[in-house]
Parts: structure tokens; C-alpha cells; sequence
């Protein structure tokens, strides 16, 4: 410790703000702050896919690979990839906000959206920045969500464009 005073916390981005206690506005709030690549993840239930858009991407180990993603426990979503055992997820390059906002929500997902398929059958946003195919190895319950674990059994990168950011509750991209 040098003893100097710590900084003054923020609070929704007020300069001198006094802390408050965590509420969920609050932690919207100063979360928003951290910028994350937005991804689409995908399974098939019942041989149709299933999509939901996701920023909670984290890789969790290199050897072997694994990652998670979290989904609202109330997601309809949220059945389909516990039963299939698999998922996919790709990757947003910075020109497919449409297709996060696509998948974010409900209505026909799928009309004109290029797709590849590798082994597990989740489909793979064929103009994305990355894909990864995986299984799904564990389910931990966190909150008011769901945390999905996937072993990493394929992956690639399919194009170097810039990706996709979320930062404040909207898209943003890097400065040239």
C-alpha cells in the first residue's frame, strides 16, 4: 500500500459519485461499461436450428479448450441447448449487427442467413469472424442465468474483418 487515497468510485459514469450499494441498475450500469464481442450461439431442437445472440463469451481453459456463455433462465432457448448435448457458436464481424439484432429476437431467424454445418449439425454463421463447435459439458446455475460450459471440439477462423463490439448498451466499433 503507498497510502494514497483510492480513486473515487463512479456510479452510471457521474464524476465524484459516492458508492452505492449493488442494485441491478447499478450493476447494468458499470458492467456496460466493459466492451464484449457480441457472438450468435446455435443448436437444433427438434431439426430445426435454435439461435440466441450472446456477449458473455468467455473462454474458460486452453487445454483442452473450453468456453461458456451464459443464457436468462427464462430464455426459450434455453431448453433446446440443454437437451442437444452440442452447440455452435459463431463469432460477429462488425458489418452483422442485423444478424445480432436478428437473433436477439423472436420471427424467422433463418431467411437468407448463408449457414455451414459441421459435425454436431449446430449451424455456423458462414460470414462470421470464428466459429467453434462444441459439447456441451456442464450446466451451472448463476442467478437469474444459466451458465453453459462447452468442450471445444472444432474451431476456426474464417475471416480477419474487425468484430462486432457491444459497449454502454449499444454497438460500438474501434477507432482507426
Amino acid at each position: 500500500m503507498t497510502g494514497q487515497e483510492p480513486p473515487t468510485p463512479i456510479d452510471d459514469g457521474a464524476a465524484n459519485a459516492t458508492a452505492q450499494p449493488s442494485d441491478e441498475r447499478a450493476f447494468r450500469a458499470c458492467m456496460g461499461r466493459f466492451t464484449t464481442g457480441v457472438a450468435v450461439a446455435t443448436t437444433m431442437a427438434d431439426g430445426a436450428p435454435v439461435a440466441v445472440t450472446v456477449n458473455s463469451l468467455t473462454s474458460v481453459s486452453l487445454s483442452p479448450p473450453m468456453l461458456l456463455f451464459c443464457l436468462d433462465r427464462t430464455a426459450r432457448s434455453l431448453p433446446a441447448f440443454r437437451r442437444s448435448g452440442f452447440f455452435a457458436i459463431s463469432i460477429l464481424a462488425l458489418g452483422q449487427q442485423e444478424l445480432s439484432t436478428r437473433f436477439a429476437s423472436g420471427g424467422k431467424q433463418w431467411d437468407d442467413i448463408p449457414v455451414t454445418f459441421w459435425r454436431t449439425g449446430a449451424p455456423i454463421l458462414s460470414e462470421s469472424l470464428a466459429a467453434l463447435e462444441c459439447r456441451l459439458d456442464a450446466v451451472y446455475p448463476g442467478g437469474d442465468h444459466e451458465i453453459l460450459v462447452g468442450a471445444v471440439e472444432r474451431c476456426c477462423v474464417l475471416n480477419w474483418q474487425p468484430a462486432l463490439l457491444y459497449h454502454g448498451g449499444q454497438y460500438a466499433e474501434l477507432p482507426e
